[in-house]
């Protein structure tokens, strides 16, 4: 390795670990409750803590019931199947993958809720068989059932009449045969490689003249063929059912004694060394590793051959524990396709665009110049109900063409490839602006596409680098540098969510476009600590992980036991996806020991126990689910009337708080902290599609059938 390689990963691994030391600060003795006595619990007590584990699967259910629910729209019903499906995919191949780990590791170690590994692993498994259980239910017992009526129908080849049989026979033959690539395993070949989450064929097949009998599998080729092949009007037929009709014609001369499907799910959680010579490369090779990782769940297709599926568990190295029997369909993710037939509007929700936002609407049959709007004042926008496009978009876009300014900088962690985010950055490099990104190269599962995007930017001669070394980039920030007069002015937007245009039109988000100068300078510092030697220091306003994330929130959460001590009138209200820091819920269980009022929005993982005597009775935990995915992450504290509010990109998980580079903002303009306020009371109030959790750890949905915020606020906003 060169020598200045050398020494850039050594000063860049320094500014990692000092970052690092900062976080796990405890806050000083006069920030803890001021009693003189300590807490009547011990507050570490495991009976406090939920298991992060279970609490997902607990989630993924909560996402199931909408799919169960018979007043939810039958076409958004199936797309809650396939969330469902797909959320508890990536459970198995990261949250499962990594209990298994543990136990391969030898490692007993208990977690806050005093479950060791075994024991954790024993209740996923049986909770992921219960889920899947009812999940196969749903779909085969309902879904299925009640498309047909309304003249959509997912059908076996057996079923079809003569004409159709006849087309989809010259289809398989045109189209599908070309694609198939049967594989034995048999003397002389080995077992042939099988993707991860991938749908196959396992044969079991004898030769007449031989006598021998052996095993071979088939791709169902759903990433370059349609999952469910067309035939006729709505009429569909899986593709397996069509490969498995013609099997004959794949092992000619071959006796099929019998067939099955199955599906394999690998360990895809992976580490890529920051210290790699080219971290793009290492990136990519660790992607090719992630398709031969160690087989973690084999789904196999109800009745499947007892001598296939001993062949299958044997081969893959798995126990028959490791083994879920489906019955119907298996990889009912691919309902999306179903989702997005056209025609059917009676079957979805009502089709929301969102709006322009009121300062950003034209004016004079011109767009309104953002900079000019963003110097009168601080703006807030909220996904999916005010555009993407016409606020963030145009932000980006504006700035790329206007020739006063100088700089762009932006961090990408998820993207999307009809944004047009990265493709301004691309052009206002080639119109020789400084255009730098911070592009997270290891953001799980789209790793693949941001290689890609950063080889698009460096061609186009902007600066890219992957930020710090043991620290992922998180944080959701544009930054404009522009020549005003002598000066510059920087003009600045910090979000909740992702620079990404397909989730903004379905992910719940806030996000602020302010050209404060505090912020803005803020903003300067942490793009420069990220893209060069800069060392932590104090910033002016906004609050970056791993330095200070979870420390100012414990101190505002004591300031307001201090207040609520005081006899002055206090709240917390926290909104999030997530919340697992020990830390910070051992300082919401003060304050609620305090008396302090506490409503939280957290719509995944929970380990917190709310209503729980002497411990946490002033807590009250909800989850929003629904049409649209809340994600904004806030954090509102009152003390005597005033408000302190803080929105950004970190949930209250230790992988945010320790990890990752995370950006939160202050919200001080009153008629936005008012808006905030708003949207947060009107989730808490949702009593159609809410669950609250109870000192039991049982979620509860919430009944009333009266609010709904999602349908609140698409009728505010219209």
């Amino acid at each position: 390795m060169p020598v200045e390689k050398q020494i850039w990963l050594y000063h860049r691994r320094q500014m990692s670990e000092s970052l690092t030391s900062q976080t796990n600060a405890t806050p000083s003795p006069d920030a803890l409750p001021a009693n003189g006595s300590s807490s009547p619990r011990d507050l570490k007590d495991p009976k406090l803590y939920n298991n992060r584990e279970v609490s997902w699967l607990e989630f993924d259910m909560r996402v199931l019931q909408l799919a169960e629910d018979p007043t939810t729209p039958l076409l958004e019903r199936a797309k809650f199947l396939a969330i469902t499906a797909t959320n508890l995919d990536e459970f198995v191949q990261v949250r499962l993958a990594g209990v298994h780990e543990q136990l391969e590791a030898g490692i007993d170690a208990k977690s806050a809720d005093g479950m060791a590994p075994q024991e954790v692993f024993d209740r996923i498994t049986s909770g992921i068989r219960e889920l899947m259980d009812r999940h196969a239910a749903a779909w085969e017992d309902d879904i299925r059932p009640a498309l047909a009526a309304k003249g959509i129908r997912l059908v076996e080849p057996d079923r079809l009449g003569p004409s159709d049989l006849a087309a989809l026979d010259r289809d398989y033959n045109e189209r599908i045969f070309p694609v198939l690539t049967p594989l034995a395993d048999a003397p002389g070949r080995p077992f042939p490689y099988i993707s991860n989450l991938s749908l196959s064929i396992a044969v079991r097949l004898h030769d007449p003249v031989t006598g021998e009998d052996a095993f071979a599998r088939v791709k169902s080729p759903s990433e370059v063929l349609e999952r469910f092949v067309p035939v006729g009007d709505d009429v569909f037929v899986p593709l397996e059912a069509i490969i498995a009709r013609h099997l004959s014609d794949l092992f000619p001369g071959m006796d099929i004694l019998s067939h099955s499907f199955f599906r394999v799910t690998r360990d895809a959680d992976f580490t890529v060394s920051d210290e790699a010579d080219d971290l793009l490369q290492a990136v990519e090779d660790e992607l090719r590793r992630r398709r031969f990782g160690e087989a973690i769940r084999l789904e196999v297709s109800e009745g499947m051959d007892p001598v296939i599926q001993d062949w299958l568990t044997e081969k893959l190295d798995l126990e028959d524990l490791d083994v879920v029997t489906v019955r119907g369909l298996l990889s009912l993710g691919d309902l999306w396709q179903i989702h997005g037939l056209r025609g059917y509007d009676e079957l979805r929700d009502i089709p929301w665009s969102p709006i322009v936002p009121p300062s950003l609407k034209r004016r004079d049959g011109e767009p309104a110049d953002i900079f000019a709007v963003m110097r009168r004042g601080d703006v807030l926008i909220h996904h999916p109900y005010e555009s993407f496009a016409a606020s963030v978009e145009r932000f980006s876009r504006q700035a790329s063409r206007d020739p006063k300014v100088l700089a762009i900088k932006q961090t990408v962690y998820r993207t999307s490839d009809d944004s047009t985010l990265v493709p301004s950055m691309v052009e206002a490099a080639e119109q020789g602006k400084q255009a730098v990104s911070v592009v997270e190269v290891k953001a799980r599962f789209d790793e693949s596409e941001n290689i890609g995007w950063v080889k698009m930017l460096e061609e186009a001669g902007a600066h890219v680098c992957h930020g710090l070394p043991g620290l992922k980039t998180h944080a959701k920030a544009l930054m404009v540098v522009r020549q005003e007069g002598k000066g510059v002015r920087r003009y600045v937007h910090i979000g909740t969510g992702n620079y990404n245009a397909k989730t903004a039109r379905i992910y719940e988000d806030f996000g602020l476009l302010t050209c404060d100068p505090d912020i803005a300078e803020d903003v300067s510092d942490l793009f420069n600590m990220l893209t060069g030697y800069a060392r932590p220091k104090e910033f002016r306003k906004v609050v970056v992980s791993p330095t200070g994330t979870r420390n100012r929130l414990i101190t505002e959460i004591d300031d307001t036991i201090a207040a609520h001590r005081a006899g002055k009138k206090t709240r917390i209200r926290m909104k999030m996806n997530a919340l697992v820091d020990q830390k910070s819920i051992e300082a919401l269980y003060r304050a609620s020991q305090a008396g302090v009022s506490i409503d939280l929005n957290v719509r995944g993982v929970c380990c917190l126990v709310p209503g729980i005597p002497g411990v946490s009775e002033t807590i009250t935990v909800r989850s929003v689910l629904g049409r649209f995915l809340e994600h904004a992450r806030l954090y509102l504290f009152e003390r005597d009337g005033e408000q302190s509010i803080w929105m950004g990109s970190a949930d209250l998980m230790p992988r945010n708080l320790d990890s990752r580079v995370e950006l939160l903002v202050p919200i001080e303009a009153p008629d936005l902290q008012a808006q905030i306020l708003e949207t947060f009371d009107r989730c808490m109030a949702d009593d159609s599609f809410s669950w609250e959790l109870g000192p039991d750890r049982v979620w509860t949905r919430r009944t009333g059938n009266h609010r709904s915020v999602h349908a609140e606020l698409v009728a505010l906003y219209s």
